[in-house]
């Protein structure tokens, strides 16, 4: 009977291995919204990112688990087939998050080559397509399980490297997600906010 458990505890560690592997190189392989580093420093970096479309929801919610539970849900309806076409839509990383106290939102980035003329519109009136604009933004990264005391503690960690560097920047910051809730290792998140020109670039 030991020696079964043995070999069952054996089977089951190695499955686990196995597909944690799996996701990790399958979120690599994910495709990932655009981007230029424009200037890279150790604890942060300045990034160009293009104009794309995005599939939105808006909410009242004012934590990352309530948002995320929420939003998620809607968001991939619409890409899994919920749409006007019964189309299925690649997903896509990361997924943007704005959570603050007046409206949050949360967004999946269209893959390349969508734009609002030639998607299908989604079933659920609250899934909204929109285009952004060219944007500058400053990034920092962290690692492991996101939630809302590290999304705080990045969000303070940036703000203050941002004044450190006399780097100026607006709006929310924003947080973004890369990997599937069951993705237990290599997991990445980082904590974005779009910055005025005249930053230095290596």
């Amino acid at each position: 009977m030991k020696r079964f458990f043995i070999i069952l505890l054996v089977i089951v560690t190695g499955i686990f291995i196995v597909s944690q592997t799996y996701l990790a190189m399958s979120t690599k392989e994910t495709p990932h919204q655009p981007y230029k580093v424009i200037r890279a420093e150790k604890e942060f970096e300045i990034r160009f990112y293009p104009a794309v479309t995005m599939a939105t929801i808006r909410s009242s919610s004012k934590t990352y688990r309530e948002l995320g539970n929420s939003g998620f849900r809607k968001l991939a309806g619409y890409i899994f087939g919920g749409n006007s076409n019964q189309q299925q839509i690649a997903m896509t990383t990361p997924v943007h998050m704005d959570i603050n106290d007046t409206a949050s939102s949360m967004s999946f980035v269209m893959p390349d080559g969508y734009d609002k003329g030639n998607l299908p519109q989604p079933n659920n009136a609250e899934v909204i397509l929109e285009n952004t604009t060219d944007e500058y933004v400053a990034a920092i990264q962290f690692s492991g399980f996101a939630s809302d005391k590290q999304i705080k503690a990045n969000t303070e960690k940036l703000e203050r490297v941002l004044q450190a560097n006399n780097i100026s920047y607006y709006g929310h910051f924003r947080f973004l997600g890369y990997n599937p809730p069951f993705q237990l290792f290599g997991r990445r998140n980082e904590i974005i906010v779009s910055v005025n020109r005249g930053f230095k670039e290596n």
